[in-house]
């Protein structure tokens, strides 16, 4: 566990239930920095928050903030993330990135969530960018990543994931577009070991990132993206909105879109895919 005294008096956790213990205990070293640091709530606001206070306490890397529901989970623009009790799992891990480990860090894991379901279900899924996880059309996952600053400069990121487990009474317009793991494979799975595993294929992802070995991550993600790519997207800019061909992701982890005769760079803000 984290240190106690890195980490304010109200942060206080339950102890996880077995199946979630039992995985991660089985995962081990595998963890890397994840290893023996969770800290797990059956109901909070938002994994991020809670996360980016202990961050910002002093709490080191790898510290795992995981709830059984939430009643204000985000995703990106400010969307709401729905988090119906037992249904799904909501993660959120402190790292201190730098460098291209930075820059690339949604991209690792959209890889490494990918990874970390086949691994403990055998689910197949594809990546969109910027950070979402799909099985075909439909929405399995989400990440989310929110920077911590002192003086200028990042000193933490909280990266956040949310992953649709079980079959659940979601709001009509995520209903239409959402998907779990036990609704594609019709079958039940153990949330603890796809946590263990996501956890683990992260550990992996940024590792890679951190030693320098971006490459692989990108063709990684690139190779699960495959689906999406070709597809016509859309993106607000200058008080409007342009329209082009996705193609690809560059070195950055920006996304290349053909709009006419040019190649045009979607670094951040809201993507549509029609």
């Amino acid at each position: 566990m984290f240190s106690v005294s890195s980490v304010p008096p109200w942060f206080v956790s339950t102890t996880a239930p077995s199946d979630i213990a039992d995985a991660l205990a089985r995962a081990g070293s595998r963890l890397g920095p994840f290893e023996n640091r969770l800290s797990w709530y059956e109901e909070v606001g938002s994994t991020n928050d809670l996360a980016a206070a202990a961050a910002e306490a002093g709490a080191s890397e790898g510290l795992v903030v995981v709830a059984n529901t939430q009643s204000t989970g985000r995703g990106r623009v400010g969307r709401r993330w729905s988090s119906p009790a037992g249904a799904g799992l909501y993660v959120s891990v402190v790292l201190r990135p730098a460098g291209p480990a930075l820059r690339l860090l949604t991209i690792a894991a959209g890889v490494a969530i990918a990874e970390g379901v086949h691994a403990a279900s055998g689910l197949e899924t594809c990546v969109k960018w910027p950070n979402d996880v799909h099985v075909g059309s439909r929405k399995l996952a989400g990440i989310l990543a929110e920077a911590g600053s002192s003086g200028g400069a990042v000193n933490h990121v909280v990266l956040g994931f949310g992953i649709n487990i079980r079959r659940a009474a979601y709001p009509p317009d995520v209903a239409a577009r959402a998907t779990s793991i036990e609704r594609e494979l019709g079958r039940e799975v153990d949330r603890g070991l796809v946590l263990a595993e996501c956890l683990a294929a992260l550990s992996n992802q940024y590792g890679m990132l951190q030693s320098g070995a971006v490459d692989g991550v990108i063709t990684a993600w690139r190779k699960r993206a495959a689906l999406h790519m070709g597809r016509v997207v859309e993106w607000d800019v200058d008080g409007g909105s342009r329209q082009g061909c996705a193609k690809d992701i560059d070195a950055t982890g920006a996304l290349l879109v053909r709009v006419d005769d040019q190649i045009v760079r979607v670094v951040s803000g809201e993507v549509r895919w029609l």
